[in-house]
């Protein structure tokens, strides 16, 4: 059985997308067999992993609104053991049409259970955002991984990402866990970088992830490729980091 896995922070630009097809591609490079699930309108994940937005036919839009079954909207990668379900702009519109769905929380764990069996892990890239596809997305998921960048105001807005789990894990999703908080765009160099770096640790101590993901050129070339990190330059920082990071998760979920 597989483990579905919600990458969240509503703050925009903290390396969530980023995060999420390096982990996915990095995961399938250690023989896991992973689906990434692009629940974000802006699509930035699909196109990372080289999938042609104007060609997509059925995307994660149509599985949560109930026009189309998650297998038809599965789309392989140039990575062995990757598939995606890509995201469409008209996944903005999603939530206006699941408001009067019943259980309109629980469509997107309707949606992903069936598939758990395929996967090893089943990754979702959230949107920054608390709307209701992220609710979705942390009502599906069996845990929570948060990246907080190693930037001034890194920390504003997790209490109101760690409010909201709470207040899933009361209503909606009692087993939801944190994966880990995920350092991300890391500079040794900065006095600043150290300084989150440290307060972070200090206040989450073991929930965060002991890797960092280091501010890294070809980390962010690579997505204009269509190709994540390890495919791109598999010695750059970035690719190596992510490695690391997908080690480190199969050895705290699978030992």
């Amino acid at each position: 059985m597989g483990k579905i896995i919600a990458l969240a922070n509503q703050k925009g630009g903290v390396g969530k997308t980023t995060t999420s097809m390096n982990l996915a591609a990095s995961l399938a490079t250690l023989e896991k067999h992973v689906l990434l699930i692009d629940a974000d309108p802006q699509a930035n994940a699909s196109s990372g992993l080289g999938i042609n937005i104007k060609e997509v036919e059925t995307s994660i839009y149509e599985c949560l609104i109930g026009e189309t079954d998650a297998r038809e909207a599965i789309y392989e990668t140039d990575i062995p053991g990757l598939d995606i379900i890509p995201s469409h702009i008209d996944l903005v519109g999603a939530e206006i049409e699941m408001l009067n769905l019943e259980g309109r929380e629980q469509v997107m764990r309707r949606v992903l259970r069936p598939l758990l069996k395929d996967y090893d892990y089943i990754l979702i890239d959230c949107s920054p955002s608390l709307g209701l596809i992220t609710v979705n997305a942390l009502t599906a998921a069996d845990s929570v991984i948060i990246p907080v960048q190693c930037e001034y105001f890194a920390l504003e807005g997790i209490s109101k990402l760690l409010n909201t789990i709470k207040i899933i894990k009361q209503r909606l999703n009692p087993a939801l866990e944190i994966e880990g908080f995920l350092l991300t765009m890391y500079d040794s160099r900065l006095r600043l970088a150290n300084q989150i770096k440290d307060e972070v640790q200090r206040h989450f101590q073991e929930l965060v992830f002991k890797t960092l993901i280091n501010r890294n050129v070809k980390l962010s070339e690579a997505p204009s490729h269509g190709l994540p990190a390890i495919l791109y330059d598999a010695d750059s920082a970035g690719a190596r980091n992510h490695l690391q990071l997908a080690k480190e998760i199969i050895e705290k979920n699978e030992k």
